[in-house]
């Protein structure tokens, strides 16, 4: 979602991900380019050029090689993660170019309504896989195989037949 609204904000959009197979779903989201951090070669080419880095990793990870990628001044925010960094941020990776992290979680009624309406006007919609109750456990493992296109939705409509 990050990378439509993006695109539809108009901003040079730039999906960084562990997977290169991910590639062709980022430019069809709206990326402009697409990052594999796990390429060392791509990750220096791209260090000290993002002037704002929205992180929606949704599990503890090192922040520090995204802090790289920053400009001077620059800001990275994280949606996703809720437990710990792993390991912490290190002082230097904030300190060197002055660079900021904050963090953000879900707007009031007002911010949620100007979402939608965003949404609506610019043809946003979520990209879900649905999934029938009997199959959560196998969804379950895929998360954690990082093997979602893009989120689960459970058809409750299956519910009755879980039985």
């Amino acid at each position: 979602m990050g990378v439509k609204f993006a695109h539809a904000l108009g901003a040079h959009v730039v999906m960084i991900t562990t997977s290169a197979d991910k590639g062709r779903d980022a430019k069809r989201l709206g990326a402009d380019e697409v990052l594999v951090s796990r390429d060392a070669a791509q990750m220096k080419a791209h260090a000290g050029s993002f002037d704002f880095l929205l992180n929606t990793i949704p599990v503890g990870h090192d922040p520090t090689p995204y802090m790289g990628l920053l400009q001077r001044e620059a800001t990275m925010c994280l949606v996703g993660v809720l437990t710990e960094l792993d390991p912490p941020l290190t002082g230097g990776s904030v300190i060197f170019g002055r660079k900021h992290l904050t963090g953000s979680a879900i707007g009031g009624m007002a911010e949620t309504q100007e979402m939608m309406d965003f949404c609506a006007e610019h043809g946003i919609v979520s990209d879900v896989e649905m999934i029938d109750i009997k199959n959560v456990n196998e969804a379950w493992e895929r998360m954690a195989k990082n093997d979602v296109r893009y989120r689960f939705v459970i058809d409750m409509a299956t519910l009755p037949n879980a039985a």
